[in-house]
């Protein structure tokens, strides 16, 4: 399918044109290093994916909540420089979330957060949209979530869903209960990307890929597990297909594994395997496709952890990496 640059980041985008739709958090990142500097910058999970997905040239509208205040000035600025639609209504927040960010000597992040989270009024799947994607906070944290869980259901009918669980431990509370809640989404899901990290806390001592073949079975195509610097594996209903990570100087690991998830969307829409008319192929894809989409993930999530913040590639880059 085609690779043509996205529309600009304006709100009069065509509604009609080829895009995804990305449902979720955008805020503003405060985080403290290993060696005492803080500094602040744009990011969200979901904002991330959509950031992955415009800088990869596609057609990205972010459904978020912010603040009409000077962080969410700096979110949105940031947003339209990867050509990231904002969804209307995306600015109702009486102020821009902030998560804080923790940082280990080895460049892992743990998080506190003040934020809220709510779907702006009239948030659908329309013409033109090819897939629906969600996680993370937005689709567990109340009031937002019940509203993230009824558009997915929605859009099932005409578009491909995708969620990525991204578990956040500080706000997600009782892992037994965020995994009920994280697999009813499973089952409306499509496409599912989980790490291993999130794993070990909602499932503790299971093997990671046990667990995706057990998700396999309540609906979706496609799950994929990533294993940070060890590469990833996915499973499919002919099987598991195993790629192995680039191997790079790690400088911190904020927003590889959503600009993993941008770049999953990415080569799905590239193999033309996007939409609820392509889930049968969805389901047939081949092994030889798998392999190269998770190649191209690696190799996305592999730029971002070279450098700081969720700073992932835009399409040139990639292609000379």
């Amino acid at each position: 399918m085609s690779t043509s640059p996205a529309a600009p980041a304006t709100d009069d985008t065509p509604a009609h044109g080829e895009h995804v739709l990305v449902v979720g958090e955008a805020l503003i990142d405060v985080v403290h290093r290993a060696d005492g500097s803080v500094d602040e910058h744009p990011g969200g999970s979901l904002a991330n994916v959509a950031l992955t997905l415009g800088r990869l040239g596609r057609d990205a509208r972010l459904a978020t909540w912010l603040g009409q205040d000077a962080r969410g000035d700096v979110v949105r600025a940031w947003l339209d420089d990867s050509a990231v639609t904002l969804a209307p209504g995306s600015t109702g927040a009486a102020a821009t979330s902030v998560a804080t960010a923790h940082l280990d000597e080895q460049g892992a992040a743990t998080y506190e957060f003040d934020l809220e989270w709510r779907v702006p009024v009239g948030t659908a799947a329309g013409t033109g949209t090819l897939a629906v994607h969600t996680g993370s906070i937005a689709a567990l944290l109340e009031p937002g979530a019940a509203d993230v869980r009824a558009l997915a259901a929605a859009a099932r009918e005409t578009a491909t869903i995708t969620y990525d669980p991204n578990a956040r431990p500080a706000l997600m509370g009782d892992p037994a209960d965020a995994l009920a809640r994280i697999e009813a989404l499973v089952a409306l899901a499509d496409v599912v990307k989980v790490s291993d990290e999130d794993v070990a806390w909602l499932v503790p001592g299971a093997d990671p890929v046990a667990v995706a073949h057990r998700w396999l079975a309540l609906g979706p195509a496609l799950v994929v597990v990533t294993f940070g610097g060890e590469g990833a594996v996915a499973v499919t209903a002919a099987g598991e297909q195993r790629v192995a990570a680039p191997r790079v100087r790690v400088v911190d690991t904020v927003g590889a594994g959503d600009s993993f998830m941008g770049a999953l969307v990415d080569g799905l829409w590239d193999a033309g395997l996007l939409g609820a008319e392509r889930r049968e192929a969805l389901r047939a894809i081949d092994a030889g496709t798998l392999a190269g989409l998770l190649e191209r993930c690696v190799a996305v999530a592999a730029i971002t952890v070279s450098r700081a913040g969720a700073n992932p590639p835009r399409r040139a880059e990639l292609a000379r990496a």
